[in-house]
Formats: structure tokens, sequence, C-alpha cells
């Protein structure tokens, strides 16, 4: 025999059930003849008819009731004189009769479910906003992308080292370019959300984790065009670089953990002095009003994403082909190199060596630290090239702060 208890808590869980989701379509009804033919009383009657099933035959009842209650919605869908042709009261009807079932045997799941599927249907009025107003095509475009690099390619790669000196994994590396897009989605996002109202050093902030070089170069262009920003442009420019901060600490816990420790001081020391010197500028910064609303684009750049794994192969294979012929002086040099292009690709291929034993986290702090040196080499030839001179004479000093702190908290430890 049932325990009489467990069974009037499931019954109570069931209609629970029907009466959350029910409540919810009852506001969407409306009235008179054209009013909706589901509302809280059908929906709590569907969730005990699918509980009343199980308890009497299991599976198979349940079946046979949730068949009926889709041919009585399909009738009433036919026979209904709305306008609206969705049917999201009629699938969320059949959904709450296998709900009810569901609260038989696993109550708090069936519970949880019903409470997302209340929250999805009472959002309807933002979501079709935000969808119809707020998305555009190229962020669908970009969703999708993302959808298939992450539920289709991934699965897809061997997990197992392949190339020229075993050295690419191709799932690790795939990996690295879904985190990659990750990580800019994040900060275009962060971008749409924020837009122009506090001012550039907030968009400089957020920009730079799509890219911190060119939000740079994008923050010189804009002085070009309006000198009198230059003190927001600055900050915007300078706290991009706390952004690549940010994305190099993920970067490494993503890959390798100890090597993120090895190098915890030098990165908490580039990151207060980027941090600090935009803070200098951010006061003045703020008060400047003028600023563009940021455009609709894309989230990311699949073409850089996969530059950036090219890179990143490169620098693999290049530095176990030096430290072949030359050692640890080779890898040094290879990673100092890739830093002009990107300083993640060039970290994340010296944290690849550390996990794979081939090299200790203490003697992956100078090759890391030399491609972020050579990395400030680029931001400062962007600076200079695309914007004022005044623009570049602000912000080449504490690019090199940040630089210059990160060595010296590696002589700290």
């Amino acid at each position: 025999m049932p325990d009489l208890p467990s069974v009037l808590l499931n019954l109570a869980a069931a209609l629970g059930i029907g009466l959350l989701i029910g409540a919810e379509r009852e506001r969407r009804k409306g009235g008179g003849p054209a009013r909706a033919p589901a509302g809280i009383r059908t929906f709590t009657v569907a969730s005990l008819a699918g509980a009343a099933s199980v308890m009497v035959g299991g599976a198979v009842v349940l079946a046979v009731t949730v068949t009926g209650v889709a041919a009585l919605t399909a009738i009433a869908y036919l026979r209904s004189r709305s306008d609206d042709p969705g049917l999201t009261t009629e699938i969320a009807l059949i959904l709450t009769a296998l709900l009810g079932g569901l609260a038989m045997q696993q109550p708090a799941l069936a519970a949880g479910m019903a409470v997302g599927l209340a929250a999805l249907l009472a959002a309807r009025t933002p979501l079709h906003h935000f969808v119809r107003s707020v998305l555009t095509e190229s962020e669908v475009n970009d969703a999708l992308i993302f959808a298939g690099a992450t539920l289709v390619v991934l699965p897809l790669l061997p997990n197992q080292a392949l190339g020229p000196y075993d050295a690419l994994i191709p799932r690790s590396i795939w990996i690295v370019v879904i985190l990659v897009m990750a990580i800019s989605a994040a900060g275009y996002i962060l971008v749409r959300m924020l837009g122009a109202r506090f001012g550039l050093p907030i968009a400089g902030l957020a920009s730079g984790f799509i890219s911190s070089t060119a939000t740079i170069g994008a923050m010189g262009t804009r002085v070009q065009k309006s000198p009198e920003v230059i003190s927001a442009a600055v900050a915007g420019a300078a706290l991009s670089t706390v952004a690549t901060v940010i994305q190099l600490c993920l970067v490494l816990a993503a890959t390798s953990p100890v090597t993120l420790r090895a190098l915890s001081v030098p990165l908490i020391c580039a990151g207060i002095a980027a941090a600090a010197y935009g803070a200098g500028f951010s006061v003045r910064a703020l008060r400047e009003r003028d600023v563009a609303e940021p455009q609709p684009g894309h989230a990311f750049s699949f073409l850089v994403a996969l530059v950036f794994a090219l890179t990143l192969s490169a620098v693999l294979i290049a530095s176990a082909a030096l430290r072949e012929w030359f050692g640890e002086t080779g890898i040094i040099v290879a990673a100092a190199a890739a830093g002009f292009v990107d300083t993640h690709s060039a970290a994340i291929a010296i944290a690849s060596l550390v996990a794979s034993g081939k090299m200790t986290a203490a003697d992956a702090v100078f090759p890391i630290l030399a491609a972020l040196s050579t990395n400030t080499i680029s931001k400062i030839i962007f600076a200079w090239s695309s914007g004022s001179r005044t623009f570049a004479l602000r912000l080449i000093p504490g690019l090199i702060l940040v630089a210059g702190a990160a060595w010296a908290g590696a002589l700290l430890m």
C-alpha cells in the first residue's frame, strides 16, 4: 500500500501546478465570446487528471489521458473565435497534464518545471519586445553560430594530441574558440545594456572584452572626431586593459589553474594599475554626456575567433618546435612574437604546455609576461596611429604602467 501522506503531498503538488499555470493563463484568457477556452479551472483539472492517471494505471493510463487532453485541446482550438493563431495555451495545457502525472513520482522536479513554465508564459510581453524590437538579425545569426559551434562542432572534434610534435588537441583548441566568442558576446551585451549614459569609461571596459586593442583604436578615432571627449576616451581605453587582465585570468583558469596561481600576483598588480589609471580619468569622463548610443551589430566576430584558433595552433606548434630545438629560450621567443597579435593565445599556448606536463608553472611566468609586454607595444602603436597625439600621450604612460606593474609583481614573487 502506498504511503497515504506521501500520496496526499504529491496530489497537493499536482493541484498547485494546475493552479499556478492556470492562474497565469486566466489573466490572458480575456472575456466574452472570443475568450480563450482554457483557464484556471481547466488547467487545474488537467493536472489532477494526469496525477490520477498515474495512480490508476501508471504511464499507460497517463498516455491515454494526455492523448484525450490533446484531442479536446485540438477541438477547442479549431472552434475558437480568437484571432490569435498561437498554440501557447494549448501546448501548456498538455504539458500541465504531464506535469500532474510527474508530480506523483517526482514532485520537486514537476513543481520546478511548472514554475519555469509559468514564468515563461508570464514573460510574454517582454520576450516579444526583446525578440522583435531589441534583438537584431545579426545577433540572431550570432546566436545560431555559437550554438552550432558548441552543440554540433565541439562533440565531433577528437580529444587527442595531433599534428607536428603532438602539439594540437582539436577539442581543446575549439573550446578556446567558444570561450572567446562567449566572452566577446558578454562584453557586447553589456555595452548594449549600459548604453552611453555612463560615458565612455564603462563602454570602454565592456568593449575591452571584445578587443582591448580595437577599443583603444576606436577611442582614438573618436577623439579625432570629438576632441572634447578626450578624458572619457582615455578612461575607456585604459579600462579596456582591465578587461584584458580579466580575460587572461579566465582563459588561464580554463586552461591551467596552476598557471593562474603562479601569475596571480603579476596579474593583480597589472589589474590594479590599469583600474587606477582609468579611474584617474573617469571623474571628468562621467560628466561628458555627448556620447552617441552604441549601435547594434555583431555580438562577436567568428572570423576573429577562427584567426585566434589559427594563431593559437601556430603558437602551440612553434612553441613545441622551439622547445625541441632550443629549450626554454625558444618558448619565450615564440610567446613574445605571438603577443604582438594577441596576449591570450600565447598565454593559452604556454598554459597548455603546463597542463600537459611539458613545462612547470614557474617557468610559464616569464613567457606570458613577455607576451603581455609585446601586446602592450601593439596597443601603443594603435594609440599613436589611431588617435590624436594628445590622446596617445595621455594613454601610453598608463599602458607602460600596467606592463611595468605586472613585471614588478613577478619580481615580488
